[in-house]
């Protein structure tokens, strides 16, 4: 009988994304994650902030961005601009400090819109998963592979995990949403 680790892995992985998204989510707070999707070109190759910088969050509402080679300065802050960060860094010519404002209420409603968009991506992609693994144990039994009481087996258990990740998922966007909400 093929084991489901295939299966359970993707899962987690799903979830896994699901949380980097999730930090990525800008909650009214200095967080060097929000800087996690951003890439700066250095030497000709795409390298994360986090390895031409040091970054440090000198009070709750700051981060600051020092890049270990000037010439950094002005693609860094590029970057910055480019992503949908939406915040604008101020450049003193020797760092970047990123000022996060208080969160408005409209602010705070788009913010828990995107995480329960993320929630639902992360929600079909489980789903996708889940047909996968049907689509592959329903090939297997036309192959003679496994029997029908396996099959059969095999879906329950599919679908039990399925449903398992699902609150999973659920769990993690209330608790990002009352993040959110509480600031």
């Amino acid at each position: 009988m093929s084991d489901y680790k295939e299966f359970t892995d993707k899962m987690e992985k799903t979830c896994s994304v699901l949380v980097e998204n999730f930090n990525a989510v800008r909650a009214g707070r200095a967080n060097a994650a929000v800087l996690d999707r951003i890439s700066v070109s250095y030497y000709g190759t795409d390298t994360p902030i986090q390895q031409v910088a040091t970054i440090a969050t000198p009070d709750p509402r700051t981060l600051a961005i020092q890049p270990w080679d000037n010439s950094l300065l002005k693609p860094i802050e590029k970057a910055i601009q480019a992503s949908d960060l939406g915040i604008n860094p101020q450049n003193d010519g020797r760092m970047i400090r990123l000022v996060f404002p208080q969160l408005t209420e409209e602010r705070r409603k788009d913010l828990i819109k995107q995480v329960k968009r993320y929630g639902e991506e992360s929600k079909v992609a489980i789903r996708n998963i889940r047909r996968d693994a049907i689509e592959k144990f329903k090939k297997q039994e036309k192959a003679s592979e496994i029997t029908e009481d396996d099959y059969k087996n095999a879906e329950r258990d599919i679908q039990k995990q399925t449903d398992n990740y699902i609150k999973k998922i659920d769990e993690l966007c209330a608790k990002k949403e009352k993040e959110l909400s509480a600031i």
